[in-house]
């Protein structure tokens, strides 16, 4: 549908708890002691008039978190509904940017199991905020949000353009032995390599009023936001620096929207040729936040002259959502064996420190004493619940996910809900009708979609407990959302 009439309006707001929360991202759990600064989400609201007068909505979310459980997203659901009853589920697009210093926000997802429950999930009772209180109130922010952006919606064109910088590596490092490592050393004579391939672009869309004002972007990295991933405090890591460089540049009125692209393979942190990059980053007086978030900007600002020459006033705008059915991560008995064998360690080593506690309560008043017993925890129910999956399933397990896919002009932006590996994002960019695909990552509860290669070389990322979908899985993914995608270029005909 071309649009005769279009509008863009965009929102953007502090979803950072006031109380002490359980962050996410890592197995042994971490009770926030203080914010490094905010998480956030920004909101654009699309809406778009046909000539026959036919209205279509899109609303696309980002939120600085490691996921988007469907217990979170049901309640943003919910309460949009509420505030703005015409709006439906499938026109909503929620995504996360992979911050490993954010809330608890439902759902294990290193599990890859549902749950609200801080003893379930960390297996003893913790001082953090529940996580159903920080759902409502990010929930309820959020909805508010999308109506607010739905409030200042004014007529308005989008502009598109393809950029470059350095913020993402491939971190998996592959050995002779035939073996890879997540972050493994590449200062090991067995290194033999960098297991895959990198993606330095960044897509971005805008939106510009009819004075030619840029009033929001759209910013899609294939790079998680974690530089900081193992901090005690609440941070967006560095997609913070970026907002605020972009800021500083473009003015504080144009909101900017976070994306990340497929990158379950991919990561900030550098693992080759450390000490030179430290070097530089000292020379230069900036953090490596700091860094990327220039490299970001300047690989922005740079576009962003050519891409106002195309402002397209009367974009085509589509949407189409599907629940696609994939197969699972192929499990081996030898595999299971070995996870058996690992639950079994772990179990009776969080059985021993539970004990401990219960007859030295007085450990509870030490800095962090739950990090121990919460890691043993949830490295024996990882295993253990794969186990337990494999068991109650056969082989050929069919993995529901849901995919959204929305057109606007000659750009498209197709979503899924893992952490996805990079090849298969590549893949549906590669082949998409689409001037630019942006693929979006983490509009769901997460769990990796390795590679046939990756699972070769096994490794954390590449296994059984942290895969629901395996190879094949990741290959109807493709096959089906550039279908999904034909089909809204089909219908231009």
């Amino acid at each position: 549908m071309k649009s005769k009439e279009f509008f863009a309006g965009w929102e953007h707001l502090d979803i950072t708890p006031e109380k002490p929360v359980c962050l996410c991202g890592q197995f042994y759990a971490r009770i926030s002691e203080g914010i490094k600064d905010p998480i956030t989400s920004t909101i654009a609201f699309f809406q778009s008039i046909a000539e026959d007068g036919k209205t279509s909505h899109a609303v696309i979310v980002s939120c600085d978190l490691v996921a988007i459980p469907e217990e979170f997203r049901k309640a943003i659901i919910e309460k949009t509904m509420k505030l703005m009853p015409g709006i439906k589920n499938e026109e909503i697009i929620i995504s996360a940017t992979h911050t490993h210093t954010a809330p608890e926000v439902g759902g294990d997802i290193l599990r890859g199991t549902t749950g609200l429950d801080l003893k379930d999930i960390y297996g003893i009772e913790l001082p953090a905020m529940k996580i159903s209180d920080y759902i409502e109130f990010a929930a309820t922010e959020v909805a508010q949000g999308i109506k607010n952006a739905r409030e200042k919606r004014n007529k308005s064109g989008i502009g598109f353009g393809l950029g470059f910088a350095v913020v993402g590596f491939n971190r998996r490092v592959a050995y002779l032995d035939g073996s890879s490592k997540m972050y493994g050393n590449t200062n090991d004579s067995q290194f033999s390599h960098i297991e895959g391939y990198e993606d330095h672009s960044i897509n971005i869309m805008g939106t510009w009023d009819q004075q030619k004002n840029l009033t929001g972007l759209i910013v899609n990295i294939a790079c998680p936001s974690q530089v900081d991933e193992s901090l005690f405090v609440i941070s967006a890591d560095y997609w913070h620096e970026v907002r605020q460089e972009l800021r500083r540049r473009l003015g504080d009125s144009v909101c900017v929207l976070a994306q990340c692209s497929a990158a379950g393979d991919q990561s900030p942190h550098v693992l080759l040729c450390k000490q030179s990059h430290q070097r530089m980053w000292n020379l230069s007086g900036k953090t490596e936040r700091e860094n990327i978030a220039i490299r970001v900007a300047d690989g922005i600002q740079r576009i962003l002259p050519y891409i106002e020459k195309e402002i397209d006033y009367q974009p085509e705008f589509r949407m189409s959502h599907k629940t696609l059915y994939l197969k699972s991560y192929p499990a081996t008995d030898q595999e299971l064996k070995e996870c058996q064998d690992e639950a079994e360690k772990y179990k009776k080593e969080y059985d021993k420190l539970k004990q401990e506690i219960e007859q030295n309560p007085d450990k509870k008043n030490q800095p962090r004493w739950y990090k121990d017993i919460t890691y043993n925890y949830r490295r024996y129910r990882w295993f253990n619940r794969y186990v337990e999956r494999c068991q109650k399933f056969k082989e050929n397990t069919k993995i529901p996910i849901d995919v959204y896919v929305l057109r606007i002009g000659d750009i498209v932006f197709a979503t899924n809900p893992f952490e996805l590996y990079l090849d298969y994002g590549i893949r549906i960019k590669t082949q998409s009708p689409a001037i630019q695909t942006f693929v979006v990552q983490l509009a769901g509860g997460g769990t990796y979609l390795p590679t046939q290669r990756a699972i070769k070389g096994k490794s954390y990322g590449a296994v059984g407990p942290s895969c629901r979908v395996g190879p094949e899985g990741g290959k109807e993914l493709v096959e089906e959302t550039l279908e999904m995608i034909n089909a809204l270029w089909r219908e231009e005909c």
